[in-house]
């Protein structure tokens, strides 16, 4: 696996060795030794799995509060994601900033977002699939998120000015500045 450390350095992206044949492919995409040894100690507790129907599908910015953070190590099962992460950690020098990578099935790449970072991904193709593991269950009464177009953000969903497709419930989410302190 190959580890590389975005501009927010604790947030990570992972692409792991591809081992193609007739048959198909392998790959490893979780392995405790190799992310340890990258600097990633994480226990997932939960796998989630989420299918997108339509390209455009925006999904968070979410997040959950202490106790309960998560991390969560996100990889397109199918189709293609643009991952984006939020710095929301107040102390940290690159609060309020993102980083983002593309994730394909066919790359296997993997993207680690940390507790303490706000996490949502837009579908570049339609009937796309995301699992996620993470490091914490879901506890509802301590969620959060950022709506995906704050402008002090600006965050480019390369969505080529198509409308995008959101749940009712991320549509009503707050700007960062509305937050308070969270992490």
């Amino acid at each position: 696996m190959q580890f590389q450390r975005l501009e927010i350095p604790d947030v990570v992206l992972v692409t792991p060795r591809i081992f193609r044949d007739e048959r198909g492919a392998f790959s490893e995409t979780w392995k405790e030794v190799a992310f340890a040894a990258a600097g990633i100690d994480a226990r997932f507790v939960q796998d989630n799995h989420a299918l997108s129907l339509k390209r455009g599908t925006v999904r968070g910015l979410h997040f959950q509060k202490p106790p309960h953070a998560q991390g969560k190590l996100v990889r397109a099962v199918t189709g293609s994601i643009l991952d984006v992460a939020v710095d929301i950690r107040r102390a940290s020098p690159t609060y309020g900033k993102h980083v983002s990578a593309v994730l394909t099935a066919d790359s296997g790449a993997q993207l680690w977002v940390p507790p303490g970072f706000a996490h949502g991904y837009v579908t570049r193709e339609d009937n796309t699939e995301v699992t996620y593991k993470v490091t914490d269950v879901y506890a509802p009464s301590t969620e959060g998120g950022i709506i995906w177009n704050d402008p002090d953000l600006g965050i480019d969903w390369q969505l080529d000015n198509e409308p995008p497709l959101l749940s009712g419930k991320d549509l009503l989410l707050p700007k960062l500045h509305e937050l308070g302190p969270v992490f």
